[in-house]
């Protein structure tokens, strides 16, 4: 049948599996918000207040779905707008399709009006791009984003449609659904080397990261865990793959990891990584990361071995089929005595803050949400103290209920990946926690989550400072305080309701537990403003290019 390129492009993500787009108009996509007004019924369109939300909200579907989520904007300042987003879900791996509009193929190249070359701007940020130039090809090339965007290792495509090509006109043929089924070649030999390295080990340690959440390798990860009884550290990256309420669980890793797991690190003689790439938040000097062991790095991409770290041996693969295909070629373990002396640095040298509760003090006050949130909320965060308070004391235990910028360190995708969970999981409780020079940065989309009557509940660790670079500043900088200390008079009450919302404010854990009650009830977004003290610090803290030896506990 004969259809637009507005049509075909609908008909494909509805063949894709798509029922939500996030977005914003312009006049380069009308052609395509029109065939949207037409198709409502098989696609919701969510409005967000800027194509950056549009993007996170995007991001956040993604990684609480698995699935592939699509944001579109229009082209110029709208497409130049989701940079930010896209750039975020190529640092952290996520599958996602960003769709932007373009000036009519006759005026490429002119400085016609909110014309500009996304397809250049995003290169670095992308999996792949595309230009579509022809109707004939949209179809494939919408069904080729797809592929890419989920296959090997995930991230975000681009896909710019000139303006004409929405509206030119082609046979269109249905086809199935893209299915991603790869196999990565493990060969046996390469099996019976790592488990021959087990065996021969007296002090190993796993450090795994967002690959085995993205493969769902968690369960096989745990199998191997207990059967060969290696402890394992995480990154953020991978909160919930196995709860740290495990045993062999030795909770995050790296510059603000506990104490215990970076001590066993350091006198492991044996590092297996899965799924994580040795980023310089966790192996903070490279020339002295794990001195003692021998490393075998397991990872979907190539390009990742030997990239930070030199490592001694290496397979290509996912988590999940190198896991599965492993654990027949390993057999039960047991290092009591390496058990032991880590269990001691637990005991000795693990970082225990103090409970106050006239205050709020960030560790309880992430205690206090998950006491009363459950098992099964999703909880999403910015990026800065906050954050890092959220990842250490978290005590989420399933996978893909921990949204957080990683790679890219993004202020302000919190509110916006929220959004993206609950439009997923409308049933679910999704919290969104913040600092305040994080939650400026995005705040408008509120009026997003009132208009869909979105129930988030938004933390603001209100601390009027920029914490986590001021305590930089006071701890290497001689607290030369240069444009942290904020002095803003944001009032969340006020901002809350005049956006349509509910607000409190909160100043200790009394106050925190009454004012969570009431935002569990609520069918729209409330903002709780939590007042802590500037000098609230995160630690421990391994400081840029230390050691363990280097490590600040107090």
């Amino acid at each position: 049948m004969v259809k637009n390129g507005s049509e075909i492009l609908v008909d494909v993500l509805v063949e894709q599996g798509v029922d939500t787009i996030f977005g914003y108009p312009g006049g380069a996509v009308l052609n395509i918000y029109d065939a949207l007004y037409k198709n409502s019924d098989r696609i919701r369109h969510i409005l967000t207040a800027h194509e950056q939300g549009a993007a996170h909200a995007a991001d956040g579907y993604a990684r609480a779905t698995g699935k592939v989520g699509v944001c579109l904007a229009t082209s110029g300042p709208g497409a130049t707008n989701l940079v930010t987003g896209i750039a975020t879900a190529y640092m952290d791996s996520i599958p996602m399709v960003a769709i932007t509009g373009n000036v009519g193929t006759s005026l490429i190249g002119r400085d016609s009006f909110q014309e500009v070359y996304i397809a250049g701007i995003t290169m670095p940020i992308t999996k792949h791009n595309f230009v579509v130039r022809h109707v004939e090809e949209l179809a494939d090339t919408i069904r080729s984003a797809f592929r890419i965007a989920a296959s090997g290792r995930p991230g975000p495509v681009l896909i710019d449609i000139p303006k004409d090509v929405t509206s030119a006109e082609c046979e269109y043929i249905p086809a199935p659904k893209v299915e991603v089924h790869e196999t990565y070649n493990v060969t046996p030999e390469q099996l019976e080397t790592v488990a021959g390295m087990i065996a021969q080990s007296e002090r190993p340690v796993i450090y795994y990261g967002g690959g085995v959440e993205t493969a769902n390798a968690g369960a096989a990860l745990l199998e191997l865990m207990r059967r060969a009884d290696i402890p394992s550290a995480h990154t953020m990256m991978a909160i919930g793959c196995i709860p740290d309420t495990e045993p062999l669980s030795l909770g995050l890793i790296g510059m603000h990891g506990t104490v215990s797991a970076d001590w066993a690190v350091e006198r492991s003689d044996l590092l297996i990584c899965i799924g994580a790439r040795f980023s310089d938040r966790v192996a903070t000097n490279t020339r002295r990361f794990a001195p003692h062991a021998k490393i075998v790095h397991i990872d979907i991409d190539a390009a990742e071995i030997n990239k930070n770290i030199g490592v001694d041996y290496a397979v290509v693969s996912d988590a999940e089929n190198f896991l599965e295909s492993l654990l027949p070629y390993v057999k039960e373990a047991k290092h009591d005595a390496w058990r032991a002396q880590i269990s001691e640095w637990q005991r000795t040298l693990d970082y225990v803050p103090k409970d106050d509760d006239s205050v709020i003090h960030p560790h309880q006050l992430i205690r206090t949400l998950y006491d009363m949130i459950g098992d099964d909320a999703i909880v999403a965060t910015d990026v800065g103290q906050h954050q890092l308070w959220s990842a250490q004391y978290n005590r989420c235990t399933k996978v893909r209920h921990f949204l957080t910028s990683g790679g890219l360190g993004t202020m302000g995708f919190g509110y916006g990946a929220a959004m993206g969970a609950q439009i997923a999981f409308p049933d679910k409780t999704v919290v969104h926690i913040t600092g305040d020079g994080s939650f400026h940065m995005n705040l408008n989309e509120l009026c997003t989550s009132v208009t869909y009557h979105l129930p988030i509940i938004t933390i603001i660790m209100n601390n009027n400072v920029l914490g986590n670079v001021r305590q930089w500043q006071t701890m290497f900088y001689e607290k030369r305080y240069s444009q942290t200390n904020l002095y803003r008079k944001t009032d969340y009450i006020k901002l809350a309701e005049a956006f349509g919302g509910r607000g409190f404010r909160v100043t200790n854990i009394a106050e925190l537990r009454a004012a969570l009650a009431d935002a569990l009830q609520r069918t729209g977004p409330v903002l709780i403003d939590c007042r802590i003290d500037k000098d609230e610090r995160v630690l421990p803290m391994i400081p840029a290019g230390g050691t363990v030896d280097d490590i600040v506990a107090d």
